[in-house]
This record gives C-alpha cells, structure tokens and sequence, in this order.
C-alpha cells in the first residue's frame, strides 16, 4: 500500500495576519463616564469651533439652561452683585451668535482671526453623569493689524446629554478682568 501524503497547505498572507480587536473597542468606557481624557478633547473641540467662527456649532454644545460668565472682579462670587464683561443665559447667546453672524456687526469689520490654546485641564468635581473642569487657556485675537492676548482660567460644567457632553455653563476669569479693555464681541 503506497504512503498518502498529506495535502500541502498554502500559507496566504490573509491567514499569517494578527487578529485583533479595534482599539476603540478595547479601551471603551461607558459612554455617560466623563473621565480627563474625554473632558480635555471636548474643550479642544470647542476651542477648534471658536477658532474657526463656527459659532452656529458651538451654541449647540450649550444645554438649554445654558449660562456663559465672564467676570469684571478678580475673585467675584456671583454675576448678580456687579457689572459682569459678559454673562449671558442661553437667549442671550443665541443673540450674540445672531450679531457675530450679521454682516453689519461692524465692531467685527473687518473679522478678527483667533487662535486659542487650552492647557492643563483638570477635573474639580465629578458627579455620576456631570463634571466641573478647569483649564487654562490663551486666546490671540488679530485684527486690523492689532494683536490681543487674553489669558485665564476657564471653568465648565459639563454634563452628559443622551451619550454627548453639553456645557451647563461655563466661566471664564481673565487675568486682566479688571483692567480697561477695549469692546470684547467675541466668547473665549
């Protein structure tokens, strides 16, 4: 009886290959945990829509009782007490989305370019689906060849709003908050 010899097997490439799983998959947490690394990309991508004048983009980052503050005291405790540089609720930002889009808003004529930096970003306080973050930013705004630098601390409450992260509000301390500053039209 003559010796059968086993079929020779062809090795492909296809069949040498790893198999593994997407990284995303690997590393997903649930999607109403709001831990640094989500947070700190979140404010990169707010930083990207102001940057870029996607002011429409950005409102929609804002709950609907949404509210926006920047302080005019070092230190101050609440908008209600003195004159704030801006503080707006959610109505109140849609109107200055309105006006930063009008063509007649002639405090931006011509536009200002800004580019805006967002570093060390902390997470202050989390609770289940929300948390406070605080980061420091630079924010360069040029305009009719004039260049302003404005710098702080930004604070945001963010919360989760079916699986995406939402602004309950936010506030911004400049360094300068209390110094003579000419018209400020645009949100840091």
């Amino acid at each position: 009886m003559a010796k059968r010899q086993k079929p020779k097997s062809k090795i492909t490439t296809a069949s040498r290959r790893r198999v593994s799983t997407p990284r995303a998959r690997m590393t997903a947490k649930p999607a109403d945990t709001l831990d640094l690394a989500r947070c700190e990309q979140f404010l990169m991508h707010e930083a990207r829509l102001l940057d870029e004048a996607k002011f429409d983009d950005w409102l929609a980052l804002f709950t609907d009782d949404a509210w926006y503050w920047v302080p005019s005291e070092p230190e101050q405790d609440n908008p209600h007490d003195t004159v704030s540089l801006m503080y707006d609720d959610r109505r109140l930002l849609e109107t200055r989305i309105r006006r930063l889009a009008s063509p007649r808003m002639y405090s931006q004529e011509p536009r200002s370019r800004c580019s805006r930096i967002v570093t060390n970003v902390t997470l202050e306080d989390v609770e289940g689906r929300s948390a406070t973050v605080r980061s420091k930013f630079l924010m360069i705004e040029y305009r009719r060849e004039q260049q302003r630098l404005f710098a702080g601390t930004a604070w945001h409450r963010l919360v989760q709003v079916d699986g995406a992260i939402r602004i309950a509000w936010k506030r911004v301390d400049l360094i300068n908050c209390d110094a003579p500053m000419d018209g400020l039209t645009l949100p840091f």
